[in-house]
Parts: structure tokens; C-alpha cells; sequence
């Protein structure tokens, strides 16, 4: 398959995705609308809105895109896909983190980063992840956040992924093996199984969250 049939099979995919979870599909994401909840994934190219896993509301886009082609008909693939839900009640409790698959030297890894890593009890989660917060931050309140449950379900996925918190929002990167529709509702599933077992995490450590809703897409307003 050529890149162009590739990427017309790509958007195919999505829109059916799209069709059959209920989800609002735009080419491009638009950016903040005014005097409404910002958006996610702004700029995004084959943007989902709405609930995209059962219980998880929040939009996902391409990313990590790359060109592929002959010169002269060169397109633009991604190599994974984000998703990304509005959390403030997260922020609160916890400073910005970020969790990558390791893919090179973690020293290296960590240089490219300049942050503070932080390691957990499950030795395998640290073979696995490199989670950090930024420098200056303590990163006791990110370690107290993962039960052991939670560690050994993130060591049992079989992707390169990258979860983590900033600008109180959650986000969740999927790298895809393939450009399918199976892989993106492996992805949003995923992603959706993240979203859930951290708002678990926080009510275990009776921290207040909000109720599951179109707020955590921008879709409303969170309640008062």
C-alpha cells in the first residue's frame, strides 16, 4: 500500500471509529472557542471528541506525524495517537508529571528531559517507565499516587505509551504498530482504562473528583 492509500485508510478508520462510538470527528481541531471550556488537542489533525472508551470523555488526534511518499507526493502519517481529557481536580493533588516508555539509555533519556525522575516499588514499572516530575518538585505526592495494582496493569501493556499531567489536564500517547482501526480502539481503550483506574487511585486516597462527564472533553462546563 502506497502512503497515499495509507492515509486515506487511516481517515477511514478514524471516521468509522468516529461513526460508531458517537464521536464528533473534525479533520483538523479547532482551537479554544470563545467564552467556552477550552479544547483538546488543538490543531490536532482527525480529531475525536466526545466519550471515547465507556466512562472516558475527553479528544484524541494524530501525533508524532512524520511525511512518507515520493517526493512530489509526500503525505503525512502519524506514528502514534494522543488522547487527552481536562482533570483539574488531578493537578490539584499532584505537581505535572510525565511517564515514557524507555526507548534509549535512560540517562539519556532523562538529560533530554531535565527533570527529576521518580522511581516506584515495582522494580518492573522502573525497567520499563521513566517517570519524572520537574525540577524542584517533590516527587513523593506522584509516588504515593500509583498503587501496586495500578504499576503492575501499566507494566502489562504491550505498546510504547507515555502517560502524565500538565496544564490540569491528563494525557495518554499510543504508539501505534499499525495505522488500523483496531489500533486506534486499542488505543482510545486504553487510554480509557488509564482515565479510570486514576480517578480509582484518587478516590482510594479520598481525594474528591469530579463525575465522569463531556466537562473533562470541553464539552461543558465542569459542574459547580
Amino acid at each position: 500500500m502506497g502512503a497515499g492509500s495509507e492515509r486515506e485508510a487511516w481517515i477511514a478508520a478514524v471516521k468509522a471509529v468516529a461513526s460508531d462510538r458517537g464521536l464528533r470527528y473534525e479533520e483538523v481541531g479547532g482551537i479554544n472557542p470563545r467564552d467556552a471550556p477550552a479544547a483538546l488537542c488543538p490543531g490536532g489533525a482527525n480529531r475525536l471528541t466526545g466519550e471515547l472508551a465507556p466512562g472516558f470523555w475527553g479528544s484524541s488526534c494524530d501525533a508524532d506525524e512524520f511525511e512518507a511518499g515520493r517526493m512530489l507526493r509526500k503525505v503525512v502519517l502519524p506514528a502514534a495517537v494522543l488522547a487527552k481529557a481536562h482533570m483539574p481536580d488531578l493537578t490539584e493533588v499532584v505537581p505535572a508529571f510525565d511517564v515514557e516508555s524507555i526507548e534509549r539509555a535512560p540517562d539519556e533519556q532523562l538529560r533530554r528531559l531535565s527533570r527529576l525522575r521518580v522511581e516506584f516499588e515495582s522494580i518492573d514499572f522502573n525497567r520499563r517507565f521513566i517517570a519524572t516530575v520537574p525540577s524542584g518538585h517533590d516527587p513523593v505526592a506522584v509516588r504515593e499516587l500509583f498503587s501496586p495494582g495500578f504499576l503492575e496493569w501499566a507494566t502489562s501493556i504491550d505498546r510504547q505509551v507515555g502517560f502524565g499531567a500538565s496544564e490540569r489536564q491528563l494525557y495518554f500517547l499510543w504508539r501505534l504498530r499499525e495505522r488500523s482501526r483496531p489500533e486506534l480502539e486499542l488505543a482510545l481503550d486504553n487510554a480509557g482504562e488509564l482515565f479510570r483506574r486514576v480517578r480509582l487511585e484518587m478516590e482510594e486516597s479520598n481525594v474528591a473528583t469530579y463525575p465522569a462527564g463531556p466537562w473533562h472533553a470541553g464539552m461543558e462546563p465542569f459542574p459547580a
